[in-house]
C-alpha cells in the first residue's frame, strides 16, 4: 500500500527502553476533496530514511498497516492498529536541468513569410 501527500510535521528519531528500539513519525496530508493527515512511523534502520526529507515536501510512502492485541490487567482484550513505513521517495519535483529550456515566446509567432509561397505545397 502507499500514501501520497505532503509532510506536514517530521519528528526527531527516538530511543526507547534498553534495547534501543528506535522510532521516527512523520505525518503525510493527503491531496484529496476532504484531506487527512496519516502518522506513518519509521522503525529501527527505516528511521535514517527520513534524514533526506523535509516539511512541506511532496512525498510518496510505502506503507504496512499492523495490527495487535493486548489484554489488559482487568481482563479485556483491546486492539491497536499502526501505520508503518517501509519506503519514502519525492514526488512531483523536477529539477530544471531535466527539462529542455522553454523558448521565448516569440519563437511561437508565425513566420512573415509563410504567405509568399504557392497556395499548395503539400507534397503529396
Amino acid at each position: 500500500m502507499e500514501v501520497t501527500g505532503k509532510i506536514k510535521w517530521l519528528d526527531e528519531t527516538k530511543t526507547y527502553g534498553n534495547n534501543g528500539f528506535r522510532k521516527r513519525e512523520v505525518v503525510v496530508t493527503t491531496e484529496e476533496q476532504y484531506p487527512q493527515h496519516i502518522l506513518v512511523e519509521f522503525i529501527q534502520d527505516k528511521c535514517d530514511l527520513l534524514n533526506a526529507f523535509q516539511m512541506g515536501q511532496n512525498v510518496k510512502i510505502g506503507i504496512n498497516l499492523r495490527g495487535r492485541e493486548w489484554v489488559n490487567p482487568q481482563g479485556e482484550t483491546k486492539y491497536f492498529n499502526s501505520v508503518q513505513g517501509w519506503r519514502i521517495e519525492a514526488v512531483g519535483e523536477t529539477s530544471s536541468s531535466e527539462l529542455p529550456p522553454m523558448p521565448p515566446p516569440p519563437a511561437f509567432e508565425p513566420a512573415d513569410d509563410a504567405t509568399d509561397g504557392p497556395d499548395d505545397d503539400l507534397p503529396f
